[in-house]
């Protein structure tokens, strides 16, 4: 199900005029557990996420099969506009019967899904936003991070540019909150590490494809750095422009998806370092998880989120099968409680997480290969290093997480 303004604004009319059957259907779903993934899934982060989330968690449900309990699937497109999010979230959790709302990528949705889910204290299960203020100062208990933020990128691909020699850096950054909490993030990493920021320029987000101007200044700038504090098309589209441009400086592609990289080609993309916290190739596990996936996204071999959609919504359900449809309808914090006191153990991660609502799985720092070095298809990844889970993200003593402290 994709909803667009329109349909949002209809179906909601709807629905007031017809309180009798919506309160029949919620009791019709009594046992019924009800998935909504809300993603982009026509604009910048379509490839990223977009349908090949939704088909991630699919089959999650389909894998975990009947436990006494039916599973239903929706999904809709945010189109990156918070205002639409939060109401599509409003709509699934008070009308629709909605029990969690799974992915989200762009930050400033997310927050504001958050903020959705901690009102009526509904389970939040954010896989695509940055934003490391979903654990910190917009938190609540039952709201999970599950598998990267800015803190872990800045930390891993940023902390080993500075390393590297990159201590002058100059960030182009997407106008809203990911962009802006990344450049922050990995700015007080730079400047913890000796280094300087010689400038930056914000571009309009959502819409920007001409980044000429910003790579010119980023150029004159004089830093050795470009920080690029963007993702999906927009991170593609910058890349390929700084090539075409002739850009001598170093390129951070400071949150990068193997996605990104098949757009690229390994023509242009060959010796970007990324972070991921999942590589299709990685293990055994990672290719059965794989091997399973493709059919049904033929077209888009999985990235962290992709994996992540289907690690979390199968860490989800272990948890209702354990506490109960009810218990598990009736309370976000309830369940979030239950998730985090299991650990997390499947085909695509392993790790567990924490009582702000952190996931904890491991950073890999990866160079993208020359096109010499490539053996197959999506054969793109070499790894640099790895950083553990336990010390790629914000430590919980430094957490301003609120319930946490309370």
């Amino acid at each position: 199900m994709i909803l667009n303004r329109r349909t949002l604004l209809g179906t909601a009319a709807a629905g007031a005029t017809l309180p009798l059957a919506g309160h029949s259907a919620r009791a019709q779903a009594a046992g019924t557990i009800k998935i909504g993934v809300l993603n982009d899934q026509s604009g910048p982060y379509r490839d990223t996420g977009g349908t090949s989330s939704v088909a991630a968690v699919q089959m999650a449900v389909d894998e975990f099969a009947s436990k006494g309990f039916k599973v239903e699937v929706i999904s809709a497109d945010h189109q990156n506009k918070p205002d639409l999010g939060a109401q599509l979230a409003s709509q699934w959790f008070d009308r629709d019967g909605v029990d969690v709302i799974m992915d989200v990528p762009t930050s400033s949705v997310g927050l504001a899904v958050a903020g959705v889910a901690k009102a009526r204290n509904k389970l939040h299960l954010n896989i695509g936003s940055a934003t490391a203020e979903l654990t910190n100062s917009a938190c609540a208990p039952s709201v999970i991070h599950y598998i990267y933020d800015t803190y872990m990128l800045a930390k891993s691909t940023g902390g080993a540019t500075v390393k590297a020699g990159g201590d002058s850096w100059f960030f182009i950054t997407a106008d809203y909150a990911f962009g802006k909490q990344l450049q922050a993030d990995t700015t007080a990493m730079v400047l913890a590490s000796g280094g300087k920021i010689s400038g930056s320029v914000a571009y309009p987000f959502p819409g920007t494809t001409d980044y000429s101007s910003f790579l010119l200044q980023a150029q004159s700038s004089g830093a050795k750095v470009l920080g690029l504090a963007n993702a999906g098309g927009d991170t593609v589209n910058s890349v390929k422009q700084a090539k075409e441009f002739g850009i001598t400086m170093r390129i951070a592609t400071m949150l990068m998806f193997i996605t990104d990289v098949h757009a690229l080609g390994l023509d242009v993309a060959q010796g970007l370092t990324l972070t991921e916290s999942f590589y299709w190739d990685m293990n055994d596990k990672t290719r059965a998880f794989t091997k399973r996936f493709l059919p049904r996204s033929p077209n888009n071999y999985p990235n962290m989120i992709h994996a992540g959609n289907y690690s979390a919504a199968l860490h989800f359900l272990k948890a209702v099968s354990d506490i109960g449809v009810p218990a598990a309808k009736a309370s976000g914090s309830a369940i979030a409680d239950r998730m985090k006191a299991m650990p997390v153990a499947d085909d695509a991660f392993q790790g567990s997480i924490r009582k702000d609502g952190r996931g904890i799985f491991p950073a890999y720092l990866f160079q993208v290969k020359k096109p010499a070095e490539s053996k197959g298809k999506w054969d793109y990844y070499n790894l640099l290093q790895t950083t553990s889970g336990e010390d790629a993200y914000k430590p919980l003593a430094a957490s301003t997480c609120s319930f946490i402290k309370a």
